[in-house]
This record gives structure tokens, C-alpha cells and sequence, in this order.
């Protein structure tokens, strides 16, 4: 059941635009900024609100790697996969990553604190291998910088500091 201030919140940001299917991506973002993920009910309700059937919500959700079907950690880290990137050690970064947190592309660790990702080019050829923490870029990315970034946003989290 939509809650009468998201839809009100939805219907301002249909408002905003000349098409109203031109708003399912603002929509998409508003429910998964307020549930973290994009459940069957977020996309039955985004679907209700645009007058679409559930199926094609479903395809625009499943076209964006920015959507995500279930919760992520807290701190969502995601390595470019394109080629300059894999040309230079993406891969190694995105291997390193889920080694380091035992998990599983686009999967909680069990403290919920991080999730690993890949995603396509994020235009940031010159400084491969680019990543990125909750679209926040992060460049040239080593072994040893992923470490000190895993450590820094963990003390973020424990001392409820900037970004937590």
C-alpha cells in the first residue's frame, strides 16, 4: 500500500515532467532511496501510479544497473567491467573486493555494512580502473587502495562519521 506522502511525493515529481512515463526513472529512485532496493511491491506501486503494467516497470528496473531487486550493503562498491578498465586490472579489483568481503556479486556481507558490484563504463577511461561507493567515483583503483578504502568506510560506519 502507498503511503498518501509518497504518492503525493510522486504525483509532484510526474508534475515535473511534459510525458508522465518520462518520470518512472525519478519514481524508481524515490522508492528505492526509502527502501533500499526495489521490492515486487515498489514495482507493482510505481506501475499503479504510471497507469503500466507491472512487466514493463520490471524491464526498465532490470535495463539500469543503478536498480537494485534486493537490499545491498551499506556501502555499495562497484568496479567498471569495460575495457579500458579491464585492460587495466578491473577485474583483479573486482575479484580482490569479493575475496576480501566473501561475498558474491550484488550481495550483503553478513554484517550488512558492504556489497560488491560490476558495472558498464562509468566514463572514466583515463583513470581505469574506475569504481564507484553508492555512485560516488573512486579511480585508479589497486589492490592495496581497496584496502584502505574498506578500512576507512568501516571506521566511517563505527564512528557514525561523514557519508555513515
Amino acid at each position: 500500500m502507498i503511503s498518501e506522502a509518497r504518492r503525493q511525493k510522486a504525483m509532484e515529481i510526474i508534475r515535473g515532467f511534459p510525458q508522465k512515463s518520462s518520470a518512472v526513472i525519478p519514481l524508481l529512485h524515490l522508492w528505492q532511496d526509502e527502501e533500499g532496493y526495489l521490492s515486487d511491491d515498489a514495482i507493482a506501486e510505481v506501475a499503479e501510479i504510471m497507469g503500466m503494467p507491472p512487466a514493463e516497470v520490471q524491464e526498465v528496473v532490470s535495463f539500469y544497473s543503478m536498480f537494485h531487486r534486493r537490499p545491498l550493503g551499506r556501502y555499495h562498491i562497484e568496479v567498471c567491467r569495460s575495457l579500458s578498465c579491464a585492460l587495466m586490472g578491473g577485474r583483479d579489483i573486482l575479484d580482490h573486493l569479493r575475496r576480501r568481503l566473501g561475498v558474491g556479486l550484488n550481495e550483503p556481507t553478513p554484517d550488512g555494512l558492504f556489497s560488491v558490484g560490476a558495472v558498464e563504463c562509468l566514463a572514466r577511461c583515463d583513470l581505469a580502473p574506475v569504481g564507484q561507493v553508492n555512485l560516488e567515483y573512486t579511480d585508479r583503483l589497486t589492490p592495496e587502495g581497496v584496502d584502505r578504502l574498506l578500512a576507512d568506510l568501516r571506521a566511517r560506519a563505527e564512528g557514525g562519521g561523514a557519508g555513515a
